[in-house]
This record gives C-alpha cells, structure tokens and sequence, in this order.
C-alpha cells in the first residue's frame, strides 16, 4: 500500500505537503478563530495577477504571488480604515478586481486553459527540491511571525479593545496577521491550488477546535492533522488515479466532518447515574 512514497517525486510531495500543512495550521488557526475564511479565499485569488505575469514573463512563480499578496494585503489594510466601507466589501471588491485582472492577463497567453488549471488546482507531485528549501524557510518564518505575535493575536481575536488599551496596537497586529495568511496561502498555492488551499488553511484547524484546549493545542493538532490529509490524499490518489492536490483537500475536508461529528456524540454521551450514599444505620 506505501509503495508510492518509495518514489522520489511522491516522497518530495509528501514533504511539501508536510511543511505546508505546518505553515497552514499556523496562519488557519487564527483565520477560524476569528472568522475570516472569506478573507482567506479572497487573498488566495488575488494571487492570479502576479503569478500570471511571472509567468508570462518567464520569472519566478513565487516572487509573482509574494507581490500580489502584498498588493492585497495592503489594499485590505487600507480599505479596512474607511470609516463609510465595511470590510467585506473592500475585501469582495479587491477580490473580484484582482482575479479579474488576473484572467486578463493569463487570457493573453496561448497556453491560458494549462497555465489557469495549475494555478487554480495545482501540482503537489511537481515539487522539487528547491522548493522544499523554500517551504522550510517560509515554515520558519510563519513559526516566528506567530510566536512574536501571539500575544497581540490573542488581543485582538477576543478583545480588540483591551488589546488597544495594553499597547499592543491591533491594528498592527492585524497587518502582520494578514502578512502571515499570505505566506501560507503563498506557500501553499503550487501544492493545492488556490481553489483549495482554504481545506488546508481552515479544514484541519476547524476540525482540531472541539479537542483543544489551548491555541497552541489547537495548533499543533491542525498540523497533524493536516500532515495525515497528505499522507492519506497522496495514498488514494495513486491507487485511484485521482488529482493529487484535490483528494489531499478533500480528505482533509472529511477530517473536518469527522471530527465534529465525533464530538457531537461525545457530548450527547448519557452521563452515568451518580451512585446514592450508602444509609447510615
């Protein structure tokens, strides 16, 4: 049944899929407990302008996503202080706009069906040994982003206003979190796609939630969880002929399901009747 990871392109895709489950627990942990999956699929589409015209300029994919998802970053962070704008608005008008202009670009190619199917799914089994390099670097990165930042994290996902009232400067603290949201979604578009990044980014956090009791917890279980999606997508997809990256995220989806299925019942579980006192004679 493991004879796929005796090949190398399959043992390389494992290990980025490793690495960005890690990098994607990290960010995904702070986007479920603050409720911005809408925010997290927008900034995975806003990745098409960039990569669209690293591509068609024969550049570096990832240099592409990292400038766009600094463009969307700071779009969201400058439409975020509009007084008379919400920010699902600015974020659904920075969504449409950059994927539309996105597909403008990529429409100019020949190879526009080829190159928009691998950014929009990608490729988990195209993973070479630079670009491990890379997801390590990104994995350290996340991992001091999100422990420098902790504390303010934590603030501004209960309370933003005590977090302005202990200095801690939300609105910072808030840049710097979509800053993190866009390295794992940069980091995780070649192996998933940008279509299903989010079952990586939210799917295994979301389902770690019920059985943690802490953030930390809730991370480090996402992560696992997350690495066992891989293992097990990578598994089914050669023995069924499936695409790699979607089986990965669909399994992680069904870990999701799972989970919280499994604690409904915990909880419906009767009680055992509490055993009277023996009488005193």
């Amino acid at each position: 049944m493991t004879a796929p990871f005796e090949v190398s392109f399959v043992q390389r895709a494992l290990w980025g899929g490793f690495l960005v489950s890690a990098i994607c627990a990290l960010a995904g942990t702070w986007v479920v407990l603050r409720g911005m999956a809408f925010l997290g699929d927008a900034m995975s589409h806003g990745l098409l302008p960039g990569v669209a015209l690293a591509a068609l300029s024969g550049g570096n994919l990832m240099v592409g996503a990292v400038a766009s998802a600094a463009v969307m970053t700071a779009g969201v962070t400058a439409l975020g202080r509009t007084p008379r704008l919400s920010q699902d608005t600015g974020i659904g008008l920075l969504f449409v706009g950059m994927l539309s202009l996105g597909v403008i670009i990529v429409s100019r190619s020949q190879s526009f069906a080829v190159d928009l199917t691998g950014f929009l799914f990608g490729d988990v089994l195209s993973v070479r040994q630079r670009d491990l390099y890379l997801l390590g670097a990104a994995l350290l990165a996340a991992l001091a982003v999100a422990a420098l930042g902790h504390r303010a994290f934590l603030a501004l996902t209960f309370d933003a206003r005590k977090a302005r009232t202990l200095g801690l400067r939300p609105r910072l603290a808030h840049a710097v979190l979509l800053g993190l949201l866009g390295l794992a979604i940069v980091a995780s578009f070649h192996i998933v796609g940008t279509l299903l990044v989010l079952g990586l980014l939210i799917a295994p956090p979301a389902a770690a939630l019920p059985w943690a009791r802490d953030v930390r917890g809730v991370m480090v279980l996402a992560a696992l969880l997350g690495a066992g999606a891989t293992f097990g997508g990578l598994l089914l997809s050669w023995h069924l002929g499936t695409a790699a990256g979607a089986t990965v995220a669909a399994l992680a989806v069904s870990l999701f399901f799972l989970s919280h299925l499994a604690s409904g019942l915990r909880h419906r579980r009767p009680r055992p009747a509490p055993v009277p006192a023996p009488e005193a004679h």
